[in-house]
């Protein structure tokens, strides 16, 4: 497949344009990727432009919207299988960013359910989004989950950039990573693929 060399900015306007071609109405975006490909900054870059095109936009991270130590924890603080399964609420994350956006839904967003530093639920308020609106929602191993979305980013690292890259006291989530790669294929089921190896020179990758 055809890889494109963008700078950052180049590359958020180019997913700026994507998010105006799929239509005038709600867009739900997730951005994939793990930690090290920095998923977060991609996400927070696309805020303004869109923005400036008269798309207001809530940020959603998806470390906002995991489930309580008590759960994600069971099996252990550094088990892969866990963190792959049981770490983050799908199902919350649906019920309370996705699915009112989708068709026919309140369009009232919950930017924050969660606060794992203080193991309590955040208080946060709703965000009534209007008609225009993107939800931006990044984070690691978000596809394959069943998440509705009308455009789906994954920042692909190779397998060495992402061990690499990974801090020491991180290295026990590779094996889920490797999992994701085998039972997701993110690169294939992605609408759009950034080659995230060299932060500051991505790349497009198109069919």
């Amino acid at each position: 497949m055809p890889i494109r060399p963008l700078t950052p900015e180049a590359l958020a306007d180019e997913l700026v344009g994507a998010i105006e071609r799929v239509g005038p109405g709600h867009v739900r975006v997730l951005v994939d990727g793990a930690p090290p490909a920095r998923p977060e900054v991609l996400a927070d870059a696309l805020v303004d432009p869109l923005r400036v095109r008269s798309r207001p936009v809530v940020r959603v991270s998806a470390w906002d919207f995991l489930r309580p130590a008590s759960v994600r924890l069971e099996r252990g603080r550094t088990d892969p299988d866990a963190f792959y399964d049981d770490w983050l609420d799908a199902g919350a994350l649906v019920r309370e960013v996705l699915g009112p956006l989708g068709p026919g839904g309140s369009g009232e967003v919950l930017p924050r359910l969660w606060d794992v530093e203080v193991e309590r639920a955040a208080r946060a308020s709703r965000v009534a989004l209007p008609a225009a609106g993107v939800v931006v929602v990044d984070g690691p191993l978000l596809l394959g989950r069943g998440l509705p979305a009308d455009l789906t980013v994954h920042l692909a690292l190779s397998a060495t950039v992402l061990q690499r890259r990974t801090p020491a006291d991180e290295a026990w989530t590779l094996p889920a990573y490797a999992r994701y790669e085998d039972e997701v294929d993110p690169v294939a089921v992605a609408d759009l693929v950034v080659r995230a190896d060299h932060p500051d020179r991505p790349a497009l990758q198109t069919a």
